[in-house]
């Protein structure tokens, strides 16, 4: 984070306070030297009396030298317990992640924490919460307007605001003329950023300035834990569904029901499913960590869709085309399966044909791993939602999930990319960057 501002820091002992004592110090000694020395006045009465006032003089220096110092370190042990109370008041909030709610509540903390006229947060686009003067005008909801705060978002650099045009409040008579603009850090890159308005520009001491810094610090280690929690909790999730898909009652029941079928038509088959049927739930179970390659991944598919094939017969059709480059990618484990599964479910045909195809290749410096099909697509209203948390199902895992845990793997720019017409297929992109490789 570069700093491109320097405030004055009120009663804190600096260079520029050293400089001007000595300087003072400096010109009251020569210029009692210099009346010694060329002046008769400093004979009898004046010479105790001038003298007197050059100890007083340096007295006063001293002094005045002392409490700065006092004050300085009076005002770091406050900043200290200031930046330690609202550190518990705000971890709570943060824990959910940088969202609407967590940031209403973030910033009223640091308000009511702050000489700030007001407090607000952002994410990389829109303003999360307001909270202080202005906020009949300044609203949780709308698109970032001040361009200072675009270019610390940009940049990940602290911003200074000096004046109202700076600013950028369209609305003649809002009491914000000076502000102090911190991002908010994730994985070293600015996912948002906390704002510090007061009503002078006189307020923008280096003391706020480095307060604000340590919060947003502060705050940017909070979400970075929050982060880490998700992902794990994630990843938990993702585990517990694969489990429970495992006893998953439409597929368990789908899949017994056609060996069972076959074990009267056709025993040779049945066996061999009743294999396949144990290999998939083994590698379920055997699977030590979330991350696996592509080849692994993979294997996992085609044994889940020879249960399925058995079912569907010659109307499941699956074609591969795999870079043989891009099979030692390390991805987390379950994401092809439920795309598969969901091209499975909706992707059929109006006369029930299903027609997949799995592709991996390389794009640049990342990969893409691609699952289409040629069926009816997905409904409009359903492709709005289908990457929102919670939302659908496969094997247990929705798409959301699986959208959720590759942007925590490898940041947003790498959402799932969803595409569908109606009666002409969906697709759904895996990108993935070929830095990821498996060793």
């Amino acid at each position: 984070m570069v700093v491109k501002h320097k405030g004055r820091l009120e009663g804190e002992f600096t260079l520029a306070n050293l400089i001007w004592i000595s300087i003072l110090t400096g010109v009251t000694v020569a210029t009692i030297a210099w009346v010694f020395l060329n002046f008769e006045l400093t004979r009898g009465f004046l010479g105790p009396i001038i003298l007197g006032l050059f100890v007083a003089l340096s007295v006063l220096v001293l002094l005045k030298f002392l409490v700065v110092i006092v004050e300085s370190d009076h005002l770091k042990a406050a900043y200290s317990h200031q930046t330690f109370e609202i550190a518990n008041a705000t971890l709570p909030h943060l824990r959910t992640g940088l969202n609407e709610r967590s940031a209403a509540e973030v910033a009223k903390i640091l308000k009511a924490g702050s000489d700030a006229a007001a407090v607000a947060m952002t994410n990389l686009s829109t303003v999360l919460a307001f909270s202080g003067a202005g906020e009949d005008h300044h609203m949780a909801g709308q698109p970032i307007m001040t361009r200072a705060t675009k270019e610390a978002l940009k940049h990940n650099e602290l911003r200074i605001l000096t004046n109202r045009d700076e600013i950028g409040c369209p609305k003649d008579g809002c009491v914000l003329s000076a502000a102090i603009v911190v991002p908010l850090e994730l994985k070293d890159r600015a996912i948002g950023s906390l704002k510090f308005y007061y009503a002078n520009a006189k307020k923008l001491t280096e003391s706020r300035i480095t307060l604000a810094a340590g919060l947003g610090k502060l705050l940017s280690t909070q979400l970075e834990l929050s982060e880490l929690d998700r992902q794990e909790q994630l990843a938990c999730k993702a585990e517990l569904k694969a489990l429970q898909a495992q006893i998953n009652p439409h597929f368990l029941f789908n899949t017994l029901n056609t060996i069972a079928s076959l074990c009267r038509t056709d025993p040779k088959t049945a066996r061999i499913l009743i294999v396949q049927f144990a290999d998939f739930f083994r590698q379920s179970l055997e699977r030590e960590t979330d991350l696996i390659t592509l080849a692994e991944e993979l294997d996992y598919v085609r044994s889940y869709l020879v249960l399925e094939k058995a079912r569907f017969g010659q109307n499941l059709q699956v074609v591969e085309e795999i870079d043989e480059a891009a099979l030692s990618l390390r991805i987390p484990a379950l994401t092809i399966q439920p795309l598969v599964e969901n091209s499975i479910k909706h992707g059929g045909s109006m006369e029930g044909h299903i027609k997949i195809k799995i592709e991996a290749k390389a794009r640049g410096n990342e990969f893409a791993v691609i699952v289409r099909d040629d069926g009816q697509g997905i409904d409009k209203k359903e492709l709005k939602e289908i990457l929102s948390p919670g939302y659908g199902k496969g094997m247990g895992i929705g798409l959301s999930n699986v959208n959720e845990r590759v942007k925590g793997l490898y940041g947003e720019d790498y959402a799932l990319d969803v595409w569908s017409v109606k009666n002409k297929g969906a697709r759904v992109t895996i990108r993935i960057p070929a830095k990821r490789e498996a060793s």
